[in-house]
């Protein structure tokens, strides 16, 4: 016997906006708080979808919550699809000061995130205070696909998805110590002497990306007494005199009291990669934060690559 067909008359258009958040955060309660409701108002709208559709949706589990069945997996992509014609339909019937307002939300690894996007987009939110920003500046990695964030700045470009995706820049890394360490341990005159003297590193198996092993591919065999998986707790290891550190040279400039060891023989070059899904970089306002932020990345390129300790910020 043929299914009955649903009628559009049945469907509350609204609950996919629920649906989309418990596909995404596989959490009732996450969805809820994001959505700004209780957790009985999810449960119920997404039981009335499945209702309406006469499917389920989700299959609850203990330990992996809100898993999408097959069904929901199919209705996700439609979901989405609806989600972004919306957000392009408000802009392109809007005024143009409706279109640079809104939300956006932005992922970055945690040292830029905290002590370079920050402080440069404090200005952009100055120049256009009717977008608001997110900045997850986090030590893991944040999905596009689960929208965690509208744009990401990473270590490594992905590898696919419908994505749309650009290297922002280069950045310096070097090895860093402060000049009460240097006085009070053995004298550093070539990398051989490294072995004296310790570090603060990464732990190597929780670390989220490869690129963020320094030392044990600049230094092999280096002890790391004290390990960390946040770099801002490195740097501020560092601060404290009592070992080496390898830095991101944009963060070290933030202290003058860490000097550059060995500048000429260690020094490490990586990369930041941006990116967005392809259905959010038409909206004017991702398009205003993804072009700032890729203006102010050039203008800063002396401190990404350790030649200036000063910041510069648009006019």
């Amino acid at each position: 016997m043929q299914k009955n067909i649903t009628s559009l008359g049945s469907l509350n258009w609204d609950d996919l906006k629920f649906f989309l958040e418990v596909a995404r955060t596989r959490k009732a309660s996450t969805a809820a708080k994001r959505l700004a409701v209780d957790y009985t108002t999810v449960s119920r709208r997404i039981s009335s979808l499945e209702a309406a559709l006469g499917t389920l949706l989700f299959e609850k589990s203990r330990t992996s919550g809100f898993v999408l069945t097959a069904e929901g997996q199919r209705l996700l992509g439609y979901a989405e699809s609806i989600e972004s014609t919306l957000h392009m339909a408000c802009e392109q019937v809007s005024g143009s000061g409706v279109a640079l307002s809104g939300h956006v939300r932005m992922g970055c690894t945690e040292g830029f995130g905290s002590f370079f996007i920050t402080p440069q987009l404090s200005h952009f939110v100055d120049a256009y205070p009717a977008i608001s920003v997110d900045i997850l500046p986090l030590p893991h990695f944040i999905s596009l696909s689960k929208r965690e964030a509208d744009i990401v700045i990473a270590l490594e470009r992905p590898e696919h998805g419908p994505y749309v995706c650009c290297k922002l820049c280069d950045y310096r890394l070097q090895l860093y110590a402060t000049q009460d360490y240097l006085d009070k341990h053995p004298p550093i005159r070539r990398p051989t002497d490294l072995g004296k003297h310790a570090f603060i590193s990464y732990v190597d198996d929780l670390a989220f990306s490869s690129e963020l092993l320094y030392l044990a591919n600049v230094l092999p065999g280096a002890s790391a007494n004290l390990r960390s998986t946040s770099v801002i707790a490195q740097f501020v290891a560092a601060q404290q005199g009592r070992s080496l550190a390898i830095l991101p040279c944009f963060l070290a400039a933030q202290d003058s009291r860490l000097l550059a060891v060995l500048p000429q023989e260690i020094t490490i070059t990586r990369q930041f990669w941006m990116y967005c899904r392809e259905d959010l970089r038409k909206l004017k306002r991702i398009t205003l934060l993804w072009d700032y932020i890729r203006a102010v990345t050039e203008q800063n390129q002396g401190l990404l690559m350790g030649e200036s300790r000063d910041m510069v910020f648009a006019d």
